[in-house]
């Protein structure tokens, strides 16, 4: 069953739960909600908004690597099928709308992140001027129990050196969408919303192939299991759960030939207390991961 979560973790401020989903759900049970209505609004103040163009100037000069690209950016969510009876399947409508990498980097990773924050407690309220791509990420089991978590590469955009998940971002460009067009049409619509929606679990697919060289044969449907947000900058990411039908001795030998393996530095595979004390050096959001896949075990103990 899905569930609000909106407390903090016990210890302190590096990430926040947005949702749980411990029993993990199917794309049958995960819609979205694509829409203008749910893009970022502009700050107004003018000077602080201006710094977003800047900002990215001065990375962009920094970096020649970076380009910008489109991004789905996280509103907020809604629940249904919770509480209306046994029979009830639990489904989480996903409100999304359209950034892109340049205002992120102005937005979310600017020294003046903060600025950009609404006193609230409502987190769509909140954030409502930050860019907040929806990142993803994967905790993929092996056959023999063992959690898969890569090093990341030195010369990449955020937390160079740090532990995380296989994951990146679902891409609007995979289902054609460069912006918001045909919303007028509400057939057409519902159409992009079930193409947006499968896209959220294909691309957990596709980025684990590409950072792991797993094949996504040996890989099981994806469970997603949640959202996290590193309470650094307010970036939020959503968590799949996946089997691997491979005995972790396997995955360094795949990994050797991973389209991606650019991006990290290294492959390995933990048992869960290896994974617990490596939570320190993963950024805020993926610690985040690690908390929902634990309420996931919680909740397969209790059944």
């Amino acid at each position: 069953m899905a569930k609000l979560a909106q407390e903090m973790n016990p210890e302190g401020s590096r990430y926040q739960l947005l949702l749980s989903c411990p029993s993990g759900l199917s794309p049958s049970q995960v819609s979205v909600d694509f829409s203008k209505s749910h893009d970022r609004i502009p700050h107004p103040d003018p000077d602080l908004e201006d710094s977003i163009s800047q900002v990215w100037e001065q990375r962009s000069q920094s970096n020649s690597s970076l380009f910008n690209g489109q991004k789905f950016r996280y509103g907020s969510y809604c629940l249904g099928g919770d509480d209306g009876g046994a029979n009830e399947v639990p489904h989480v409508c996903l409100r999304l709308g359209l950034t892109d990498y340049r205002t992120f980097v102005g937005t979310n990773l600017s020294s003046l992140w903060e600025r950009f924050l609404v006193p609230s407690e409502d987190d769509s309220v909140r954030c409502r001027h930050t860019s907040s791509p929806l990142g993803n990420g994967a905790v993929i089991e092996t056959s023999d129990k063992k959690i898969i978590v890569l090093r990341r590469s030195n010369n990449v955009g955020e937390f160079p050196g740090h532990y995380v998940f296989p994951g990146g971002h679902p891409e609007p460009t995979a289902v054609g969408i460069d912006y918001h067009q045909l919303e007028n049409d509400v057939q057409t619509g519902e159409v992009l919303n079930k193409k947006v929606t499968q896209e959220m679990f294909d691309s957990i697919i596709c980025e684990v192939v590409e950072e792991t060289g797993i094949p996504a044969s040996s890989l099981s449907p994806p469970l997603f299991i949640g959202i996290s947000r590193r309470e650094l900058n307010v970036r939020p990411a959503m968590f799949f759960y996946l089997k691997c039908s491979h005995h972790s001795d396997d995955i360094p030998r795949l990994y050797s030939s991973a389209e991606d393996g650019f991006e990290s530095t290294q492959l390995h595979t933990v048992s869960l207390d290896e994974l617990k004390m490596m939570t320190s050096r993963m950024p805020g959001c993926h610690h985040g991961g690690f908390a929902l896949y634990e309420l996931m075990l919680q909740r397969f103990q209790e059944h």
